[in-house]
């Protein structure tokens, strides 16, 4: 693991926003501010209107909380993502994408979310469900799961996959098709007996 990574321990819920574009991780850091703000705005600005006992509640506060999430965060801390993926994972997405093609999209969001339980960091995987999720009228749901694939690290090398998702969810044409004959973005490397294009590569969907 780089040594860089662990830089992100410094401010509680930074590993997992940082690394994982996390939104429990967004919420812990913005609450470690909000009390390391009150900390200092207590001890230097109204020192004069504040007791002294409690602007000593207050440090306690901000240091529990820093030494608590720092300690979980070392426990739990997000892994490379070079890490080998489980066996089980490229033939579940294989099965995926024949259902996503198929228009099957309960199976085709079951198998992927099961991959996504079993490998979080898979961005192909969160990409085709984030697609998945737009052609089926979830338009909060795709945005809100393109945009964290596009804060985390994993969603580095499909930056243009997903600004052209995002890019269709704001477009009024697509909001009023049905996508019966919408060509399908999908991650089709070749993986797993996958078709081996590129990603920008475009297929019909059945």
């Amino acid at each position: 693991m780089a040594p860089a990574r662990y830089l992100t321990l410094v401010w509680p819920g930074l590993p997992w926003l940082w690394l994982r574009g996390s939104f429990a991780g967004l919420v812990l850091a913005a609450a470690f501010a909000v009390t390391l703000g009150m900390a200092v705005i207590t001890s230097f600005i109204w020192s004069d209107l504040v007791e002294p006992s409690f602007t000593l509640v207050v440090w306690t506060a901000t240091a529990i909380v820093w030494l608590v999430s720092t300690v979980s965060a070392l426990a739990a801390f997000p892994p490379p993502l070079a890490l080998p993926l489980p066996a089980e994972v490229d033939p579940l997405f294989v099965r995926a994408r024949a259902a996503y093609l198929a228009r099957d999209w309960i199976v085709a969001e079951t198998r992927l979310r099961d991959l996504l339980a079993l490998a979080p960091t898979d961005g192909e995987a969160q990409l085709l469900l984030g697609t998945l999720l737009r052609r089926t009228g979830r338009r909060d749901e795709a945005r809100r799961a393109f945009e964290k694939l596009s804060w985390s690290d994993s969603g580095a090398r499909w930056s243009r996959a997903i600004a052209a998702e995002l890019a269709r969810l704001e477009s009024p044409a697509d909001q009023e098709s049905d996508s019966a004959a919408e060509p399908a973005t999908l991650p089709l490397e070749n993986r797993a007996g996958g078709a081996g294009t590129d990603l920008a590569g475009r297929v019909e969907a059945a």
